[in-house]
């Protein structure tokens, strides 16, 4: 096996990085019936592509005269690659980018025995036919072009991993908030309802109300998708009405719940003040709760849909992602990745 640079290995590993993102995407695509930018950053690449193929490499090409050896090598090393990074991805930014817990024999829903079979397939496929022309190509390449080309393209990819590790962290911000939000209103009803439950006629009133369960399904975006507008610019116009409205709904209904509690809240407050007295903690318990309240919808109110395109962006890029710790927040961002699609 001929020792490769340090350019011709960064050179290597952009271009599997490149033919990844191309099969991923045209197949997710061809699946989605929908154009697909597959992948986690904004460029044509998928990195675990490129560091599968390279890693790969390494561990098959000493034994590429081995098939059994090969297919074997190649399979743990990838598997091992995708398990790796998976579980990683999922503790950093708390969102799994792929999941094969439908599948069978699998470990975790990082692996599965399908998927380390096909990387089997995959290593033969890349070192007896995919490997040796493209080999010959980047050692075709001078020095003196592919050092800057090499750094270049490190450049490129170290700028869009930052911007693209910063939108996965605001993707993880924003379901932590939205499930924040959710469990916070819940929790202050039931609050309000065992303070008022001493008025034992008021507490049925109070829930009926409310009716914060049911606000909260209530909210459910539309999905029906509406007729392709012509061109570029009105089909731009199309998601972005679209979004807003999604985005509108959803902030009407979370602002419909919180004001109905923050309502409900006060009157139960007055009413109690004025026939049976309050004592001085239940006072300072009842206003604690409005408080938060009326904060709590002046944050929802301040929300724009700038908030959450990155986010979205993620999720056209990944459809099977999820996330097991925010299942309906990330719910909710799937209505609304659906409201802006073509």
């Amino acid at each position: 096996m001929r020792a490769y640079t340090a350019d011709q290995w960064v050179l290597l590993f952009f271009f599997y990085c490149l033919c990844g993102w191309v099969w991923e995407s045209c197949y997710v695509s061809a699946r989605r019936r929908r154009w697909v930018n597959r992948g986690f950053l904004h460029g044509p690449v998928l990195p675990i592509y490129g560091s599968g193929a390279i890693l790969i490499l390494l561990f098959t090409l000493p034994v590429r005269n081995y098939p059994a050896l090969l297919y074997l090598s190649g399979a743990v090393a990838a598997t091992l690659l995708e398990y790796v990074t998976g579980a990683a991805m999922e503790r950093l930014f708390k969102v799994r980018y792929w999941d094969y817990s439908g599948q069978k024999f699998h470990v975790n829903g990082y692996i599965c025995l399908s998927s380390s079979i096909a990387w089997g397939f995959f290593s033969i496929l890349l070192v007896k036919v995919v490997h040796p022309p493209i080999a010959r190509l980047v050692l075709s390449v001078p020095a003196a072009f592919a050092t800057p080309l090499a750094l270049a393209l490190v450049a490129g990819f170290t700028v869009d991993a930052v911007r693209s590790v910063q939108a996965a962290l605001d993707l993880r911000a924003m379901l932590e908030k939205l499930t924040e939000e959710n469990e916070e209103l819940r929790r202050l009803a039931r609050r309000m309802e065992i303070i008022s439950a001493f008025a034992e006629e008021d507490l049925q009133k109070f829930r009926d109300k409310t009716q914060v369960e049911r606000i909260l399904l209530q909210s459910r975006l539309r999905e029906e998708r509406q007729k392709r507008a012509k061109g570029r610019a009105e089909r731009k116009q199309r998601r972005e009405e679209r979004l807003a409205e999604a985005l509108g709904t959803l902030s009407d209904a979370t602002l419909s719940a919180l004001e109905n509690v923050s309502a409900a809240a006060e009157a139960c407050r007055d009413r109690l003040m004025g026939e049976n007295g309050l004592s001085a903690g239940k006072l300072a318990e009842l206003d604690e709760a409005v408080e938060k309240l009326r904060a709590r919808q002046e944050a929802v109110r301040a929300r724009t849909a700038k908030a959450y395109r990155q986010s979205l962006r993620i999720l056209r890029g990944n459809p099977s992602a999820a996330a097991r710790q925010y299942p309906e927040a990330m719910e909710n961002l799937r209505r609304l990745e659906g409201t802006d699609e073509d």
